[in-house]
């Protein structure tokens, strides 16, 4: 069996710009489980649902930042039917956008080392998470060299800051030779469009088109991670997301909003997730908010 792959999307560059900045509003990202040579950082300035970069899943809410690597396999999957959709930043860019000479400089070996650092994914988080937001709403509305020196200064604030989470596993290598552009994009949707619901290997393996064997050895090689293992990780990023949005609702109220019929196994399957609780996250959640 071949291995799979995730599709190569064509960034779009207009000829007046030497890297590509765009503002999205929509019911969704409009991208499927793909890969580019550029570099990109997403603002998700309102979302709800997933984000998966490399085998990492985590939970999409306001706020949250990303930097990409090259060649990094990711998508941003919307909460199906949420009435205010997304509102994001992307940034997409290559080495090229500010060239070798510059690149060269002393001044710029902490970006250098940035971008490799990138090629596992970067959540920004903290202090720096808001200053960055704050740089890409504004490099969103630029023009011109504001616009290019916007760039440089968000890559510098990024090279400096301590507020980095990586996140794909250092051992992730996705495997990019293949045919097959379409097996795991049906499965993916089908996982999220039912992810409170019971989701078992045979359905999976019929839309995939392949028997329940080689359908578990294709989703291991694709994501690095057995189907259990990613519908468990999407749950509780689900359940993150519930909770740090509303502390009312208790947590068997969550636990079957996430699709687990009872709240021992929904413990459990968190603990192994998060290293903690419910309760302890959530009170985590309360002492970093207070």
């Amino acid at each position: 069996m071949k291995a799979t792959k995730p599709v190569l999307e064509k960034v779009p560059h207009r000829e007046w710009e030497s890297f590509h900045c765009e503002e999205l509003h929509g019911p969704d990202y409009g991208t499927r489980w793909h890969f580019h040579p550029e570099f990109q950082l997403t603002l998700a300035i309102r979302s709800r649902g997933h984000r998966v970069v490399g085998d990492h899943i985590g939970a999409l809410a306001d706020g949250d930042i990303v930097l990409l690597g090259e060649h990094l396999p990711h998508v941003w999957h919307q909460e199906p039917g949420d009435p205010q959709g997304v509102h994001a930043v992307i940034v997409r860019f290559d080495q090229n956008a500010i060239g070798d000479t510059l690149m060269g400089k002393p001044e710029m070996q902490p970006v250098v080392r940035l971008l490799r650092r990138a090629s596992r994914g970067l959540q920004i988080t903290g202090r720096t998470r808001t200053d960055v937001a704050k740089r890409m709403i504004s490099l969103a509305a630029a023009q011109g060299l504001t616009r290019f020196v916007g760039l440089l200064g968000i890559l510098d604030v990024l090279s400096r800051s301590r507020d980095l989470v990586p996140l794909a596993s250092p051992g992730y290598e996705p495997p990019l030779k293949s045919d097959d552009l379409d097996r795991m994009q049906r499965v993916c949707d089908y996982i999220h469009r039912r992810i409170t619901e019971d989701i078992d290997r045979a359905t999976l393996a019929k839309l995939a088109h392949l028997s329940e064997g080689a359908f578990s050895r294709f989703f291991k090689s694709r994501l690095g991670k057995t189907v259990p293992e990613y519908v468990n990780e999407v749950r509780i990023g689900r359940a993150c997301r519930l909770m740090a949005e509303d502390e009312r609702l208790n947590i068997t109220t969550i636990a079957l909003d996430c699709g687990y019929r009872n709240l021992a196994n929904f413990n459990r399957r968190f603990r192994d997730v998060m290293k903690l609780s419910p309760r302890d996250y959530r009170a985590q959640l309360r002492r970093i908010t207070a």
